[in-house]
């Protein structure tokens, strides 16, 4: 079994949208995420509460099943951190929030991850990288759509007169 820590991947994401709604909009974990992501993958949410969350994942893979659980504290209005352990791998993976000059925000995300002993190998920092990476600029895509969505909606737009 490989040692803890493992090698640490690190990367950055910037939205067009202010803190609380990136953080909100990250944090609701629902059932469609996948589509939001541009992933294959089933998710079932088992509990929520206002300090934590704890989901399952399940997909194909050419080479069989992959399956994880993940425990996911929040600690508004910024941070939260997710644990993970599946048949694949198990990682912790730390998201930290900074307010950027016109309402913007960057997500800084750093993850260690522990293969299981069927799957032993690491992926290379910089495939890994990049394909994190790309998995954040497809969410992206849909938050900036949503809180757009959400700036013209008739409710808000009362609420801020």
């Amino acid at each position: 079994m490989a040692r803890w820590p493992p090698p640490e991947y690190r990367i950055t994401a910037d939205f067009d949208a202010p803190l609380a709604f990136v953080f909100d909009w990250c944090t609701d974990y629902r059932t469609d995420d996948a589509a939001r992501a541009g992933e294959h993958y089933d998710r079932r949410i088992l509990q929520r509460t206002a300090r934590e969350v704890l989901y399952e994942d399940l997909w194909w893979e050419p080479d069989g099943w992959r399956w994880r659980r993940t425990r996911v504290a929040l600690r508004p209005p910024d941070q939260w951190l997710a644990e993970s352990r599946g048949n694949y791998r198990d990682a912790r993976i730390e998201y930290r929030l900074t307010e950027l000059p016109r309402g913007r925000t960057r997500l800084a995300l750093r993850m260690r991850r522990r293969p299981v002993p069927d799957h032993p190998g690491q992926p290379a920092r910089g495939p890994f990288e990049r394909g994190l990476r790309t998995l954040w600029r497809h969410y992206r895509t849909a938050l900036e759509a949503d809180y757009a969505r959400a700036v013209r909606s008739p409710a808000r737009r009362r609420a801020r007169r």
